[in-house]
């Protein structure tokens, strides 16, 4: 999964014969918002997709997964050790989620 979100949205709508306005209008923005969004010039929130996924018969996972898959990219394109800190993430989050689980709520102060 190489592609950006933008991109993927695009190929799904043009698959599915959808025109820009329609799908739009389905997750309720402006055409000229999705077209930014396809070409890469604006983000998508996270609760455009089950909207999307509903419209262009995809799976809310592989849009969910490429969504946040590029903000961990972005983040991370301009340093040296991304494989490490992926790791520490990864720790991070079952540390985080360990926590949460037991106390119900994180506090990060």
């Amino acid at each position: 999964m190489k592609k950006s979100f933008g991109e993927l949205i695009r190929e799904y709508r043009e698959i599915a014969g959808l025109p820009l306005r329609k799908v739009a209008a389905h997750i309720d923005i402006d055409p000229s918002t999705l077209s930014k969004i396809e070409r890469g010039e604006r983000s998508a929130h996270k609760e455009m997709i089950p909207l999307l996924a509903e419209i262009l018969k995809v799976s809310e996972q592989d849009l969910t997964l490429s969504l946040l898959s590029d903000t961990v990219a972005e983040s991370l394109i301009y340093e040296e050790n991304t494989t490490e800190i992926l790791k520490v993430a990864e720790e991070k989050i079952r540390y985080f989620r360990s926590k949460n689980y037991q106390q119900g709520k994180l506090n990060f102060e």
